[in-house]
């Protein structure tokens, strides 16, 4: 059985050095808020070039986090790209605020950027991107867009951990971005976890102080605050893991390149890369009118698949106002997508 993603065996690579972490913060009886957290953060933000890394609970919290902070709330629009995971949805109603769904561009997956400026109202107050599958959107008419009318640009990098556009990395694209290291992720966490990164030092402040119960100070509350936090363990597994990132990209690459020069089949499109360190390859994701036949075909053969995602979030039950929508690239994207196993311990 070739596995979808087997996470044993990536971080079994890691093993000796992420016990003797763990033994030293059972030791240490410290298990939140402290070296290590610390650590992480400012290697994270070194690793995205940015001033400001805040760890947080997951991916969710962090998108949320960065909306509060903004203060946007009822009446207040955010556009985002209609075929992205819920999450990114989830983040923006969970603070009041309207998303406003905008269609992807069928080559890229992303949102398509020419199809923005018609979704602008005066209402509007940020542009949510999100680097789908570990591609970062193409930046530029969304910058222009964003300083012509006065918008935050929130990216959405959950999937995008070392993606570089125009030589910035993924995380250093908007005003702020939230990541999540879910296991499965590119640098992944054993559980949950997740991060805000910023140069905006305001913003870090506060997000910092509304993610620790809205405390910029133990038992002083500036803010109607959260609890959400990474913990001390979660914190060293990813330090561990963080200095392989760019090698683990590397061999993501390596495969994804291979899947492209020797997949033939006409029925299969397989997907479109407008510059290699642009990707990482978190999903390789291949489009087919025949996808339940071909999974089905697949799994027979030993090899794991996934879908990503099998319903778009317009059709979704929690969003039952939007049934009557219609964003017909995403659906033909959710109608057809296939993922195929990648992953950085994937053999020849």
């Amino acid at each position: 059985m070739i596995k979808f993603l087997d996470l044993e065996r990536v971080n079994n690579r890691f093993r000796s050095e992420i016990d003797a972490r763990i033994k030293s913060i059972l030791d240490s009886g410290w298990y939140l808020q402290g070296e290590w957290n610390k650590t992480f953060e400012s290697n994270f933000a070194k690793f995205c070039g940015v001033k400001h890394c805040i760890g947080c609970a997951n991916g969710l919290d962090a998108l949320k986090l960065i909306i509060r902070a903004y203060g946007y709330g009822e009446g207040d629009e955010i556009i985002v790209p209609a075929n992205t995971y819920i999450a990114s949805i989830l983040a923006i109603t969970e603070n009041g605020c309207t998303p406003v769904l905008v269609d992807p561009d069928i080559n890229t997956y992303n949102i398509n950027p020419d199809l923005i400026e018609e979704k602008i109202t005066e209402k509007t107050k940020a542009i949510m991107v999100v680097h789908l599958y570990g591609q970062a959107v193409r930046m530029d008419k969304i910058w222009a867009l964003a300083k012509k009318y006065n918008l935050k640009i929130i990216e959405d990098s959950a999937q995008a951990h070392g993606s570089v556009y125009q030589g910035k990395k993924a995380g250093n694209l908007g005003d702020a971005s939230g990541f999540s290291f879910y296991p499965g992720k590119n640098l992944g966490c054993m559980g949950d976890g997740g991060c805000v990164t910023t140069n905006d030092d305001e913003l870090a402040l506060k997000i910092r102080a509304i993610a620790n119960y809205g405390s910029d100070r133990k038992y002083h509350h500036i803010y109607k605050g959260i609890n959400s936090r990474l913990d001390e363990i979660q914190a060293a597994i990813l330090d561990v893991k963080l200095q392989n990132l760019d090698s683990d990209n590397t061999r993501r690459r390596e495969i994804s390149k291979y899947y492209r020069e020797n997949i033939k089949n006409p029925k299969i499109i397989l997907p479109n890369v407008y510059d290699e360190k642009a990707h990482v390859w978190h999903i390789f994701a291949v489009r087919c009118e025949n996808r339940d036949e071909l999974q089905k075909y697949l799994e027979e053969k030993g090899i794991q698949t996934n879908i990503h995602y099998p319903v778009p979030p317009h059709k979704q039950g929690a969003y039952v106002e939007w049934e009557n929508k219609c964003f017909p690239v995403s659906e033909e994207i959710h109608k057809a997508e296939l993922s195929l196993p990648i992953s950085p311990v994937l053999t020849n």
